[in-house]
């Protein structure tokens, strides 16, 4: 009789794989800023699920506010029919800590879904069909945020995207003059994460809604991996001093559950209302288990202080690596680092060197020499020196 199959085996034979070597580890628990195998081995979470898991993994406060919602309800009706607490308290946390002007949420399910929902508002209310993105920009993989993903290779197998997509180089100031009156939305993102961690060099953000305003275009920021305290501010609009007309949101957002927003101002926002009504329409955003442990986590942000803290980690962390002949460059915004090996080969080497001394990271879609480091932000002193340590030792074998 034939042995019943592994979970090992059925993760390989019944999910869909979108890469030939995922890391294959199966994790039976998760806490603060490390995995815990089923073998028993213990990883240190150095990439945060992908900038997802900011105020750590099961903290207490999020899991209690997931317990407490699931007991009272879980999905009721589509987004927007029902007056939910969870979705209220979130939303005035949010718009309490944004800019004024952005004032009004739309919950959806995921980042991709966020930037479609901007894309979409942004042609409503302009009129205009054209749309301008970023070369090496990320916005998501569903078929808008691709037309709006600026690297070829990961575009070109979909084709036909969206049309009248125009692609901007970041950085490159003559670049906004493409933008013109016929524009709808410039979609952007204020650090360029999957880029391998680029700055806005000074004055270029500005530049850029200086153009939007001239022009009436309206501005797009996504901070979906920047958001939540990982540069050192909650947004990093606010630390950039720029002011987009929307924002998209997710990942760090439900505080480890699914849960994309975009926010804008409320008049604009009101045209979901007309031509047509039911503009925009999900059944899951917003859940309100997500939304509960979103708020919960939020909370947990602004009270820990850890946003305060991230450009100390972050300095410390440049520290005990600069200097290690096998690094060629460190760029990064607070604790969203890159670390450039120069070399896409010694990358992959050094993520399974990595796990071979305890530690989880990943690579960059559109930079594949360099590796990330993105720790969980209440990452403490110990676990930082914990960090260093591994990363310097895993260095070290790498040939």
């Amino acid at each position: 009789m034939k042995n019943n199959p592994s979970i090992r085996e059925q993760f390989y034979a019944l999910l869909g794989q979108t890469s030939p070597s995922p890391l294959g580890i199966e994790i039976q628990k998760a806490e603060g800023v490390f995995l815990l195998s089923t073998s028993g081995k213990r990883y240190l979470d150095l990439i945060s699920g992908v900038s997802v898991s900011n105020v750590g993994h099961a903290r207490r406060e999020v899991i209690q506010a997931i317990a407490d919602q699931a007991a009272n309800h879980l999905h009721l009706m589509v987004y927007g029919e029902l007056i939910q607490r969870p979705q209220v308290l979130l939303a005035a946390l949010l718009t309490e800590n944004l800019p004024a002007t952005l004032n009004a949420v739309y919950f959806v399910n995921s980042g991709s879904e966020a930037n479609e929902a901007a894309l979409k508002l942004a042609k409503r209310i302009t009129g205009r069909h054209k749309i301008a993105c970023f070369r090496n920009a990320y916005h998501g993989s569903t078929h808008g945020a691709l037309s709006v993903m600026g690297n070829e290779t990961y575009r070109r197998s979909f084709r036909p995207l969206l049309p009248g997509v125009t692609e901007l180089r970041f950085n490159h100031l003559p670049d906004l003059g493409l933008i013109d009156k016929g524009t709808a939305c410039v979609i952007a993102e204020p650090v360029q994460a999957e880029a391998g961690v680029r700055l806005p060099e000074q004055g270029f953000l500005q530049s850029l809604r200086q153009r939007c305003n001239d022009t009436g275009t309206l501005l797009i920021f996504d901070e979906v991996q920047t958001g939540f305290g990982r540069t050192g501010s909650l947004f990093a609009m606010q630390k950039y001093g720029v002011t987009p007309d929307m924002v998209t949101l997710a990942k760090a957002l439900g505080g480890g559950m699914p849960l994309g927003a975009l926010v804008c101002g409320k008049e604009l926002m009101e045209a979901w209302k007309s031509e047509p009504v039911l503009g925009h329409i999900t059944t899951f955003g917003g859940h309100p288990v997500s939304c509960a442990a979103g708020f919960a986590a939020l909370q947990v942000l602004l009270r820990e202080g850890w946003t305060q803290q991230v450009q100390e980690k972050a300095s410390f962390l440049r520290k005990a690596l600069a200097g290690h002949p096998a690094i060629t460059e460190i760029r990064g915004d607070g604790l969203l680092l890159a670390v450039e090996l120069g070399c896409a080969r010694k990358v992959q080497d050094m993520i399974r060197l990595l796990l071979e001394e305890g530690a989880i990271a990943d690579w960059f879609l559109y930079c594949d020499t360099a590796f990330r480091i993105a720790p969980p932000l209440c990452i403490n002193r110990e676990e930082l020196y914990l960090a260093a340590g591994i990363i310097s030792r895993a260095l070290d074998k790498l040939k």
